[in-house]
């Protein structure tokens, strides 16, 4: 996507050797997010050079993400699938959801840098990644509910597998604000540092990350992926496939 495009979707990309950073940048509202936003998402995930190893996502300005850019309920921009034709709504969401999905690669890690509101569809972009860094005024909120849709952008299986299905119910269903605190202790942040500090927290965070040797990094993720849905003779066996894959590696074998 060239970055005319990307500006018109109100995103930004910069790659640092292993490090690609994407920044949400419509800071005069709040990073609210368009279809226009997801599908550039989508394609940063296809295009992005392979090798990148992390992966950064941050927003420009006041907050992370207000979520979805409300003018589009009142006809701004492109309009929304009605359902009508449940095939072509279908075709039309998941296209919006692979702005999301990339972000699990195995052969990244990706970290979302919090601050100030991750809203709806925001929320859900700091779910989609591997780790959360956020700054002590972050507010988290899962809207959708209370605007008369369901959390559609691949938020619903990340938010129960961090705080089980009764959190998830009680928090989606309010549509109540998480602070950084609670969000701490619920395992939705695995960081949390003063604002001034987010920055400095990521670089450190991106700075281990890299150091870990990359074949190890890829085959260590994908494990931690399945080991939720395996059973532990299976993830046993999983275990010694990229063991033995690592131990070719290594050996030249």
């Amino acid at each position: 996507m060239a970055g005319t495009d990307l500006e018109q979707a109100g995103l930004r990309l910069e790659v640092d050797g292993a490090v690609a950073t994407v920044t949400l940048n419509r800071p005069e509202r709040r990073n609210a997010m368009t279809f226009t936003t997801w599908r550039g998402l989508a394609a940063i995930g296809r295009s992005l050079p392979p090798d990148v190893r992390v992966v950064v996502l941050r927003g420009e300005g006041p907050c992370f993400s207000a979520g979805i850019d409300l003018g589009m309920f009142s006809g701004e921009g492109e309009g929304f699938a009605d359902g009508s034709d449940a095939e072509a709504t279908d075709r039309f969401i998941a296209e919006l959801q692979e702005g999301y999905t990339w972000l699990r690669r195995p052969d990244i890690v990706t970290v979302a840098a919090v601050h100030g509101h991750a809203i709806g569809g925001g929320f859900q972009l700091a779910l989609a990644c591997d780790i959360r860094v956020v700054a002590e005024d972050a507010k988290f909120c899962m809207k959708e509910p209370a605007l008369g849709l369901v959390p559609d952008l691949t938020g619903t299986k990340p938010l129960v597998e961090i705080v089980g299905i009764g959190r998830a119910l009680e928090l989606c269903l309010t549509a109540r604000t998480v602070l950084a605190d609670e969000a701490a202790r619920i395992g939705l942040a695995e960081i949390v540092v003063p604002r001034d500090g987010l920055d400095g927290a990521v670089r450190d965070l991106t700075g281990a990350l890299l150091a870990v040797n990359p074949g190890a990094a890829v085959a260590t993720k994908r494990l931690l992926w399945q080991a939720a849905e395996h059973t532990l003779e299976e993830q046993c066996a999983a275990e010694r496939r990229e063991q033995i894959g690592r131990l070719r590696e290594m050996f030249g074998k």
